[in-house]
């Protein structure tokens, strides 16, 4: 479903702020595949995801999605292929806007627009039906302004938004490290349900250690923009936060300096 082939970007090149962001990377990802991202500062996390994106161009290498060559295709093109959730929960709705409102503008997503209504009877009940599966009481509340919701009721909102178009890839980037531990566990359930229920191909990165081994069928951990550990299976359910801050120390040669990694639970 997506592969990265050699893929380079360094900002600020030739200046004394010049940093090696992506150096080579290497990954295939299947379909179906939700895969969990670790790695320390500056490790290339949300760099691969922006790229992914096509926030800014890469300088070398290419990007599969499916059968496509994306890597020259602009941002808004890739849009309607890709789904993407940030960790700020502002950032993935519009908060003048209704609940339903949010959610028909994520369902056109792509589309041509019309002078059409704007939320058929249909839609209306369907965007219930989604919402009521949350256990939030959010399918009670269609017509209230997201800006008045909590950040974990906005974050699922987004998450639905993200995922209503069943895009090739769902991006997930560090989506609950704003959150409280209660909310946060929330949200990766929902996260959960979302990716099975739609049989979606997902990367969610993460500074959560024991997020990224409970979460997922694989996990891989960056440095330096390479992936330097690539697990799955059977063997990534047996593996514990000892067992991941062994694993980086022994690939890269260097203490991992991430306070979030090493003091989360």
């Amino acid at each position: 479903m997506l592969e990265l082939i050699n893929v380079r970007k360094t900002f600020n090149k030739g200046t004394v702020n010049e940093k090696v962001a992506l150096d080579g990377l290497e990954l295939k990802l299947n379909e179906g595949d939700f895969c969990t991202v670790i790695g320390g500062n500056g490790a290339g996390k949300s760099t691969m995801l922006n790229a992914i994106c096509g926030v800014w161009p890469v300088d070398a290498g290419k990007i599969l999605l499916g059968d496509e060559d994306i890597t020259g295709q602009p941002e808004y093109k890739r849009a309607k292929s890709i789904g993407r959730v940030f960790q700020d929960p502002m950032m993935g709705t519009v908060a003048d806007m209704e609940i339903i409102e949010n959610l028909a503008l994520a369902a056109r997503r792509g589309k041509k627009r019309s002078l059409g209504w704007g939320v058929t009877s249909a839609e209306h009940e369907k965007y219930y039906e989604m919402l009521k599966q949350f256990d939030l009481g959010l399918e009670d509340r269609m017509t209230s302004k997201v800006g008045l919701l909590s950040g974990g009721q906005r974050q699922a909102i987004t998450l639905l938004m993200a995922a209503i178009k069943k895009p090739q890839i769902l991006l997930l980037d560090e989506h609950t490290a704003a959150l409280d531990p209660k909310t946060a566990a929330k949200v990766l359930e929902l996260s959960d349900k979302i990716i099975a229920d739609n049989k979606l191909t997902a990367l969610m990165v993460t500074h959560n250690m024991k997020d990224a081994i409970a979460h997922g069928n694989r996990l891989i951990m960056m440095n330096n923009g390479k992936i330097i550990f690539d697990v799955s299976g059977e063997e990534k359910k047996k593996l514990k936060k000892a067992d991941l801050l062994e694993k980086f120390t022994m690939v890269s040669g260097e203490e991992l300096d991430n306070d979030r990694m090493l003091l989360s639970k």
